[in-house]
């Protein structure tokens, strides 16, 4: 909805009498600041009412000399100023001065109004027991003070009976119409909490769903990074470690080797780029594509440069290719199981990788013969990124039903083994 105040500020130069609908625009927005005021401010709005039926409806009895007037009309009207924050008890303080008068046969004064806004305020605020009692009570109130005070002694009779009729027909009516629009402005104000409510808990949802959208993100995120990172930085200490022992014999192994680290560094670059870049939504960014399996021959000489001696099968054919992000899922897992071959399996360590085709789908082996991850220091516990690798394996084979088993080999070694399946269309 467009305000006044956004009208006028795309509109500067006109004036709001000459716009059409601009006055009925500033009539609304005067009316909901009103409402708005109303509603956050009800006991200052029922104190001032209450003062203000003191002063028109108790007050001139003091004037007019009638103490005991004034006495009932003030206590019919300062209730008034609870009849939202203790409806209850301000309405039965009414009823009580009510009773009181029929007892001791005081007639009815202008401040009898009063019993028709606490129906109404009964009606609005109160429990649905106190709602039906008080327009009970009213009502049989009302024709209690018909038949004491409504006819004077002149009208009496079987005649006046169809009067009588009359006068309490109204009576009740008029309890039973405010009653009737105390209880209409009940369910408007239900109505009105229920979809606030249903508005904030729709708030906390989408919270909750940008939070959980994020914390998915962060763990997307944390898994590239550690299968970028943590393969090339294993990659370039193997090289390094390599090249300082075998330079000291052969210094032309000590350049070759330079130029495999200088590489891993600059694909692992790359790739940090290109995250990066999707992460900052840079049109600039690098736009190519992500390892497949037709990289994985790549990956595994990179491995054989560091001094890994690594067989790579093919076993089968695909039933059909495999989505292009269940392909970087393979390309990770192996990636991530030959980053732990160089970490763990020790020096003078062999491995093989296989990529099987099944009925199932495919299934992915590597093994070494080295010492294991087991033996390693930073899978006791004393490391806290122990097991990164292998859980973020599993979350990744997760998104396309896939399963990982990693561990120790009976014979010596350790093994990884995933199997991803077809994903049928």
């Amino acid at each position: 909805m467009i305000t006044v105040d956004d009208h006028r500020r795309l509109h500067p130069w006109t004036d709001a009498g000459s716009i059409p609908g601009v006055l009925e625009l500033e009539a609304m927005d005067a009316h909901h600041r009103l409402a708005r005021w109303l509603r956050e401010n009800h006991g200052t709005v029922d104190l001032a009412v209450a003062g203000a039926a003191f002063v028109f409806l108790a007050l001139p009895y003091v004037f007019l000399g009638s103490l005991v007037e004034f006495i009932v009309s003030t206590a019919l009207v300062i209730p008034l100023a609870w009849r939202r924050s203790r409806t209850v008890g301000a309405a039965s303080a009414v009823a009580a001065v009510s009773v009181g008068q029929l007892l001791i046969n005081q007639p009815p004064v202008p401040a009898q109004l009063s019993v028709l806004v606490m129906v109404y305020a009964l009606a609005v605020y109160a429990p649905r027991w106190a709602s039906i009692a008080g327009v009970g009570v009213a009502g049989f109130g009302m024709v209690a003070g018909v038949a004491q005070f409504g006819l004077n002694q002149y009208q009496t009779g079987v005649a006046a009976l169809p009067l009588y009729a009359l006068y309490i027909f109204f009576a009740v009516a008029v309890v039973l119409l405010c009653w009737a629009f105390g209880d209409l402005a009940r369910n408007r104000r239900l109505t009105l909490r229920a979809l606030q409510d249903r508005a904030r808990r729709l708030e906390i949802e989408r919270q909750q769903e940008r939070d959980l959208a994020a914390a998915d993100e962060r763990s997307h995120i944390a898994r590239e990074m550690h299968d970028i990172v943590a393969h090339s930085l294993s990659v370039m200490i193997a090289q390094a470690d390599g090249a300082r022992y075998a330079s000291a014999a052969d210094p032309a192994v000590a350049t070759s080797t330079l130029a495999t680290i200088a590489e891993t560094g600059r694909g692992s670059l790359r790739e940090m780029r290109r995250l990066l870049g999707v992460l900052r939504n840079d049109d600039d960014a690098p736009t190519r594509p992500l390892p497949a399996l037709s990289d994985v021959p790549a990956l595994v000489e990179t491995v054989r440069r560091a001094g890994i001696d690594v067989t790579l099968t093919y076993l089968g054919t695909p039933r059909r290719p495999l989505p292009a992000g269940a392909e970087l899922t393979v390309y990770r897992v192996v990636q991530e199981a030959l980053t732990n071959v160089l970490k763990h399996a020790g020096p003078r360590a062999s491995a093989s990788a296989s990529l099987s085709w099944t009925g199932k789908g495919l299934e992915v082996t590597i093994d070494d013969d080295g010492r294991g991850a087991a033996s390693d220091r930073s899978f006791d516990g004393s490391d806290s990124s122990a097991g990164q690798g292998i859980r973020g394996m599993a979350e990744r084979l997760k998104l396309y039903d896939g399963t990982v088993h990693a561990g120790p080999r009976t014979g010596g070694g350790f093994e990884v083994h995933a199997l991803i399946p077809y994903t049928e269309a």
